[in-house]
């Protein structure tokens, strides 16, 4: 599980917030929310836009990660530690409110048990570059 792998995993992850990023910029018309009958409220529209823009922007900086993963330590670290504490949101939503839907639950596994791996595995592959 090396350098090649730990680029591959980061890039086919990385499309999925640049894909939900860009569908939910749509505001309360993306489709998952408007399937859900959310009211179109401004303030509810506008931070559905914002937090997409947000996660867009954090799937194209894994995207501009992925050639130089071994010495971006630092920022990988922070990318992932803001999904980390994504995923700790959705936690505390589950406890307050209820389950979502099962997808979601795996988006929060992986973004409370998979972004510590992907900070240590890259932790590794920065290791190993040095010897």
């Amino acid at each position: 599980m090396g350098r090649r792998a730990l680029q591959i995993a980061t890039a086919l992850l990385a499309l999925v917030p640049i894909l939900t990023g860009i569908i939910t910029m749509l505001g309360v018309s993306d489709p998952l929310y408007a399937s859900s009958g959310v009211p179109a409220l401004p303030v509810l529209d506008s931070n559905l836009r914002f937090f997409g823009g947000v996660w867009l922007g954090l799937g194209l900086v894994l995207i501009w990660l992925v050639p130089r993963i071994e010495s971006e330590g630092v920022l990988f670290r922070v990318v992932w530690g803001g999904i980390f504490l994504g995923g700790i949101g959705r936690l505390l939503s589950m406890l307050m409110v209820g389950l979502p839907p099962l997808p979601f639950v795996g988006f929060t596994a992986l973004e409370v048990i998979g972004a510590p791996l992907f900070v240590y595995w890259q932790h590794l592959v920065a290791k190993a570059g040095r010897k």
